[in-house]
Order: C-alpha cells, then structure tokens, then sequence
C-alpha cells in the first residue's frame, strides 16, 4: 500500500509484492475455474494477426471494437464553449454529461463546464419536462450564463421529447426570475444512436446560429464568419486568426472556444473567451462564411448557403495546399493582396519541408482520426511524398470515402493507399499485422496498437490523454504544417536511431548530422 513518506506513483505501486499477490491470486482463480488457457489464449492470439483473421474482422457489422469516434453531445458541448459565457446543457442523463466533461478535460487539462438535468427511470416513462424545467432554472440561477445551449442524450430522444415546447414552459414557470423572456435558450436534438460527436457539432452550430438571428434585422456588413469546425487544437484557431488579420479582413470567429481550454493560471472563471452573443445574432449579416470543417458543418452550411446566401464554402487549412487555398480565398473575398507576413511564413515551411523530404518519403503511414482531419493531414503525407497506407475513418459520413479515394490517386503510388470507411480500431490492429507500415498516426487508443504491433505511433488528433500540450500547437497554417513536420520528421529520426543502436551490428549508419 501507500507509504505517506514516500508516495509512488501507479506504475511503481503495482509492482509492490501486496499488489503483485492480488494479480497472482486472481490468475490462479482464472485458471482454476477455466476461464484461462495460456495455450489457447497464445493460438488464438496467433491467428489474429492472420489474413484469414482479417478477413473474418473486416466482415464483422454487427459489434464494434475499440471504437474511433465519440457520440454527438460531444460536439454540442465544444459549440456551446464556444460562444461567450453559455452554458452546454444535456437533457439526459447524469452519467451521460459525467463522460463529455472528463473527456474534453482528460484531453485539455482544463475543467469543462457542463450541466445535466440528471434523468432517470422515471423520466424515461413519463418524459423529461420537470426534469428540465427544474434544470433550466436551477443552471440559470446558480451559474447566470448569458445563454444556455441545449442538447439531448438517448434516453431523452427515445421517448421524443420536444426541447422547443419545454424550453418555452420553463420560462413560463421560471416567470422572469432568473430566465427573462427574452433569454436565449438554443437547442439542437443530438441522439447518440446515430452519427458520432461531428454531427452533434453541426446539429448544434446550425441550431444556435438559426435560432439566434430569427428576428434580427437585416443590416449587411463586410465581415467574414469563420466556423472552425471540432477543432481540438486551440493553437489551430489562433493561426487562422493570424491568416485572416492579416489579410485585412474584418470576421467574426462562430464559436471559439481556444480560450475556454486554454485558460491562464489565477482565479478560475466558468466562462472564458468565445464568440459574444451579440456578434452571433448579427452573423448572418456577414457577407459571407467559411467553415474550416466541410464534413462536420454540412447541415450549417447548407443552411447558410441556402437562407442566407452566403458565399465562402469550406477551406481546410492543413498543409501547404490547403492553407494556399485558404489564403487565396481570403483574398477573393476580401480583394486584398497577400501580404509579405504570409509569403515570408510560407517560404519558411517550403525550406523546412525541403529540409525534411528526404526523410518522409517513401514512409509507409497508417492514420485514422475524424473525416476532415484525414483530408488534411494525408493531404499534407502526400506533399511530403510519403505513402498513407491505410487511412481510417470511423465516422465517414456520405462522400468522404470518394474524395479520400480520389486524393490519394494523386500518388505515384495509389495502388498502395487503401481507404476504410466505417471501420473501427480492432479492424486497424489486422491490417497493421497484414500490411505493416512504417509509422501510425493517430490518438491515444493506438497506444495498445503500438504495442500489439510494434508500429510506432505518432500522436496528432483527439483525443490525447497521455501526452501533455499538444493541444495548445497548431496544426493549421504554414506554421501549423511545420508543428507536423517536426513531429513526423523526429520521429522517423528517433526510429532511425532506435534501429542503430546496436554496437558493431547496426550502428554503421550511427550519425549526427540529420
């Protein structure tokens, strides 16, 4: 146990006699009972890392096994943080809210607000409304945000609540004591049995963004709204900052949440940063908008192309190309020309990725992350000339697999490149023993990966709990795209340097000038 005089951390304390006794006894009992057997277990092993295996793994439709996605409340928590001083709150229940807050601060090392009006059995018969009646008024009164932004969990879209009818009579109830009737409560239906975090994120960006300018008058203006999409690198929200000032145009950044998660140290605020109130009533008055996220703003930019006749579209800034295209975008809307800033921090990464290309190319990746991460990031392994071998996408939603497919036919060496749609972690670990590569990218669930399959894992995506900081690069911009050659580039060089380490065996090619 414990020494109060020396305390030690997990993994010094689990190799204590006390503790490795208890692992014993509990395999013996294991096996006595036999649920255990070592040879068995050892063949069955075996015959995972197969063809025959995989085939049968890729087949599976039925359950999923390690999964590389979050549910949709997820994301409607992130839009929510990122409007000033709003409150995210999930009609469902408490152990539901538990999971999205622990998850955004297990990544972020940040607290993340969130309430729950904490149905249970009886709510899932007689339906949520004094549920959230008592929860609107009780979040209002306690924490005062300037908006509470609503969304559901399964249990809440089993039985069909209607959020819009319950909202309306718990102001009724509240009668002006703390909700005036003028207080802003969004909503958006965010069913966890269907699409994943992405879609909750849409979902709730298209409800907040059509419910807040309903009744705002038209008064157009030069601004430019940029949604960043499930953004999960706040560093990545201040470079596209840094693009659009300097390109000289006036925006407005539609749910920013870069200050929430990354907060400095003092007195602690519940809310902190993010998009005001008032600018978000008046967006629709931009002349146009720009998600950075084409496949998790789908549904809002349909609605903003359509009602509000918008221009702009989607630019993902990941890469050389892609932040080209975004700067160029900048520059049609805005008729500015690049200024020196960014053709100074664009040669910068040319010279770097000169540098680094002898190194990338030709490297076998394996990567897996959200859908227009992937379009990003292998956008950026090609530019390198690497090879993005298997290229994995959980949440795929319709289209994704055809644009992907379609990127990667721009390699010399396509035939290499296979894209999968709609498969899991336990589907990734038998095409690594199938088709090794030289490298993964991905978050930290491939940690086991690593292990399993001795490919080393580089961490970029979401979410990364055991590695600190990351978070706060950017991953987007000319200087983004640097941050992941770094990280690549010194990995493959750390792995060169693990495979010549051998004294007199393999360190012939042992050198310092990389």
């Amino acid at each position: 146990m414990q020494d109060i005089d020396n305390i030690v951390n997990g993994k010094d304390l689990f190799k204590k006699p006390e503790y490795q006794k208890v692992l014993a006894d509990k395999k013996e009992f294991e096996g006595s009972m036999g649920a255990v057997n070592p040879a068995k277990v050892e063949e069955i092993s075996e015959w995972t890392k197969s063809w025959d295996y995989r085939e049968k793994n890729l087949a599976r439709e039925a359950i999923v096994v390690n999964p590389a996605k979050a549910c949709q409340p997820l994301g409607a928590v992130m839009v929510a943080l990122g409007f000033e001083n709003t409150m995210p709150y999930v009609h469902g229940s408490h152990g539901c809210v538990a999971y999205f807050r622990s998850y955004f601060t297990r990544h972020f090392k940040e607290p993340t607000p969130c309430v729950s009006d904490s149905m249970t059995e009886d709510a899932a018969v007689f339906g949520g409304l004094v549920n959230m009646k008592d929860g609107l008024k009780n979040c209002a009164a306690v924490y005062k945000p300037e908006m509470i932004a609503v969304s559901t969990t399964c249990m809440a879209e089993v039985i069909g609540d209607d959020l819009y009818a319950f909202s309306i009579a718990a102001k009724e109830e509240d009668a002006g004591e703390f909700m005036a009737e003028d207080f802003p409560i969004t909503y958006a239906h965010t069913p966890s049995f269907t699409g994943s975090h992405i879609t909750g994120y849409d979902n709730m960006m298209n409800g907040i963004m059509m419910q807040l300018t309903k009744d705002v008058e038209e008064n157009k203006n030069e601004k430019i709204n940029i949604i960043p999409g499930f953004e999960t690198y706040i560093g990545s929200i201040r470079s596209v900052k840094s693009i659009v000032e300097a390109m000289g145009a006036e925006y407005t950044m539609l749910g920013d949440h870069s200050d929430q998660w990354d907060m400095p140290a003092g007195e602690y605020s519940m809310f902190q940063g993010g998009t005001t109130i008032a600018d978000a009533k008046d967006c629709q008055n931009s002349k146009a908008t720009i998600s950075l996220q084409k496949y998790s703003t789908v549904k809002t930019m349909k609605m903003v192309t359509k009602r509000w006749k918008h221009t702009g579209g989607t630019s993902n800034p990941i890469g050389l190309k892609g932040t080209d295209e975004f700067v160029m975008k900048l520059a049609e809307l805005t008729g500015n020309e690049v200024p020196q800033k960014l053709k100074t921090e664009r040669g910068r990464l040319v010279d770097a990725m000169q540098d680094s290309y002898p190194y990338m190319h030709a490297k076998k990746f394996a990567i897996w992350g959200d859908p227009d991460f992937l379009i990003g990031m292998v956008s950026f392994l090609l530019e390198m000339g690497s090879i993005p071998t298997h290229v994995l996408c959980h949440n795929a939603p319709r289209g994704w697999a055809d644009e992907m497919r379609a990127l990667l036919d721009t390699s010399p060496r396509a035939g290499e490149c296979h894209v999968w749609a709609g498969k899991d972690l336990w589907h990734m670990r038998s095409l690594l023993f199938t088709e090794p590569v030289d490298f993964m990218i991905g978050n930290s669930y491939g940690k086991e990966l690593m292990r399993d399959t001795d490919t080393p894992l580089i961490y970029i995506g979401f979410p990364i709990f055991d590695r600190h900081h990351l978070h706060r690069y950017s991953i987007s911009g000319y200087d983004g795209a640097i941050n992941l050659l770094t990280w690549i580039t010194n990995k493959v060089l750390d792995q060169l340097d693990e495979d010549t380490k051998g004294i007199a065996s393999t360190d012939y090619f042992f050198d310092l000038i990389r």
